[in-house]
This record gives structure tokens, sequence and C-alpha cells, in this order.
């Protein structure tokens, strides 16, 4: 992650709190639908390469017509689409244009730098993800980032919060739109080098910083006793004493849920990747089997021309093939390299979730394997 931030102008995002609150709420609100909206800041002058988030506002819902019954997963996935693709659609560039105008009025930066999305389990690299990104990042020198929410992660207790952007490498191929097999060769470009992870904090003002640490408490009822020693006058008085009983809900041997989740969509990926695999084999079969037939045809004309040279008459055209045949064209490689990149994404939240699963299993392991020792 180092070595992709050094050619990165960007080397880290600074989130106000107001932000990830608006943020969170935007997308609990909308989920399980994507929730998408647009982020206002700047750049900070005295530490360059850090970008300040100040604001962000939502972009408007998409209204999808009713169905019928058996039209609804149709139109659910519409829908889920078209909230998906939203940043770069040209009714929300207006409304983004027109609340950029007004927060100018009011002296809020209004300097675009990016657009954030929610997710759900981490699946976020498809294609919807990369055209967003690129749409705000097609200038190689413009500072847009892509902030990722994942909600199911947030409601296991800890805030998932992200920074993506595009790599350089990526944005000059996707220019070009070429990801064949000999230019990803060429290139170098592995699924490694999509996207480059921005660290992510986030800051508060310091008078909300100061309300915090000075927030009352309520006042004793009751007379409060005087000090058996010294070391309880150090002693916090808003802090509990740990109880004296133990806690067994680590003993849980429940799997999570989330972790059973993120497996099955690991697998779900892993499926789909070799779905991709047999695709690109089929066409490397049809390719075999058209190079032979204008190889065999190529050698007939040759011997047809042998035969009219000995007769002295006028040799036939060799490259007719091209207009005979047709070689089948190559699949892109760019769901390949997405799919690939999904599974390392689901690979590292199974890692993090594993420790301590494997860690209760150990301890348990002769109590539900008996016959092993």
């Amino acid at each position: 992650m180092a070595d992709a931030l050094k050619d990165s102008p960007i080397k880290a995002v600074q989130v106000e709190a107001l932000v990830v609150m608006k943020l969170i709420n935007h997308a609990a609100k909308t989920f399980p639908t994507v929730a998408t909206g647009s982020l206002v800041g700047m750049e900070s002058l005295d530490q360059p390469g850090l970008l300040e988030v100040t604001s962000c506002f939502p972009f408007p819902n998409v209204d999808v017509p009713a169905s019928d019954d058996h039209r609804d997963n149709h139109h659910n996935n519409n829908h889920k689409d078209l909230a998906a693709a939203a940043p770069r659609a040209k009714a929300n560039l207006a409304y983004q244009n027109e609340m950029i105008k007004f927060l100018r009025e009011v002296n809020v930066d209004a300097n675009n730098i990016g657009w954030y999305t929610s997710t759900s389990m981490g699946n976020f690299i498809n294609l919807n993800t990369i055209e967003n990104q690129f749409f705000y990042q097609k200038d190689p020198n413009e500072k847009a980032i892509a902030l990722v929410h994942d909600v199911s992660r947030s409601s296991q207790g800890s805030l998932s919060l992200r920074a993506y952007r595009l790599s350089p490498a990526f944005v000059a191929a996707y220019k070009e739109g070429k990801f064949t097999t000999d230019n990803l060769q060429k290139s170098g470009l592995r699924y490694h080098d999509i996207l480059i992870e921005i660290p992510v904090t986030i800051h508060n003002s310091h008078l909300l910083t100061s309300l915090l640490h000075q927030l009352p408490s309520d006042a004793p009822k009751e007379e409060l006793s005087f000090p058996p020693n010294l070391a309880a006058l150090l002693q916090d008085p808003n802090t509990p004493e740990p109880p004296f009983f133990p806690n067994y809900d680590s003993l849980d041997l429940a799997i999570d849920p989330f972790l059973e989740k993120t497996c099955d969509l690991l697998l779900e990926s892993i499926e789909n990747h070799h779905t991709e695999l047999n695709n690109h084999q089929y066409y490397q079969r049809s390719l075999a089997r058209e190079q032979a037939k204008i190889t065999a045809w190529q050698q007939k004309r040759k011997a047809e021309n042998a035969a009219r040279t000995a007769s002295k008459q006028p040799l036939l055209p060799e490259d007719e093939w091209q207009r005979l045949f047709k070689l089948p064209q190559e699949p892109s490689r760019l769901e390949t390299l997405l799919n690939s990149r999904q599974v390392e994404q689901y690979a590292r939240q199974v890692d993090g979730f594993t420790a301590g699963v494997t860690t209760k299993m150990f301890a348990v392991k002769n109590n539900l394997l008996p016959g092993e020792s």
C-alpha cells in the first residue's frame, strides 16, 4: 500500500465527524439499496497531500415505476443498478452543481472532491464503482476519492469507512479500453493494481472535543464517603469498577453470522471467476478451430497455385481467407480482474474474523473430537 501511495497525489483523507454521521444516516435509511452522494471539501494548505472532507449531500432517490409480481426481481435489480450509477447520471450532475453553488453562497467549502457509496458485506468492487470513480478521476491530476461505508460491518460494533482511488496504471488501461491478454501482459496490470486505499482519519472540532471531555454527570444524591487510600483519589469516579463474576460471552462457540455470509459471498465470487475462465477457454478453443481452418485453406490455396504455375495459369489470391473466415473476438478481461479483486476483499474479511473463532475451536477440540489426542 505504501508503494501505491507514492504515485497518488492524495496521501491521506481527513473526514469531519458531521460528514460521517450524515453518511451513516443516509446509508441506514436506504439499506439495502445502495446510498450514494457527493463529497465536498478541499486539499489542506498546511499539509500537501491531505484531503479534507468537510461536507456532503446525498443524491436524489431513484424512482422506478411499479411492476407486476413476476417482474419484481428484474425491477429490483434495475433499481439497484440505477442507484449505484447515480453519481454519473446527468440529472444528478446538474443537482450537484446547483448544490455546490448554494454551498458557496453560505461560505462552505464548495469544491467537489469525490463521491461516497454504501455497501453490504464488502461487496462494492464492481463495474459501477469503477465507472463512477473513473468519471470523477478522468484527469490524472484530479484529486477525487471514493468513500465506502460498509453498513453490515459497521453493525457489528466497529465503523467501516474506507477511501479509495483508481491507480494510474488502471486509469490508463481503462482509457484505452482494451483488457485483452496481450495488453495486460505488456502493461503488467494485475488485480492488486485496480484500487489504491487511502488512510482515513475522523476529525472533530476543538469545541466538540472539549464538549465531549466536559459532559456533566449527574450530581450524587447520597453523601460521599471519604476515600480509603491515596489510590482511590486517582481513580475516575465515572469509571465503573470491574465485576467480580467472570464474563462468559467470550466463550460462546457460535460462529459470527457475518463470517458465514462472507464465506457464502466468497464462494459465489469464486464461481463467477470460474465462469469467466470457462468463457475465456471457450474463446481459445474457438480461435484454435478457426486458425486450423485458415491454415488448411492456405495450404490448399498454395497447392492450387503451384498447379496453376505448372500449367501457366494466373495465380489465385492467397489473402482471401480474411474475407472468408472471421476470427472470434477476445472477451474483455476486466470482469476477471474485478472478480479477483473482490475475492481478495472477501478473503481479507474472513481473515479478520477467523482469529477468534479458530482459537475457541482449538480450545474445545478434545471435547468435539474425543477420539483424537
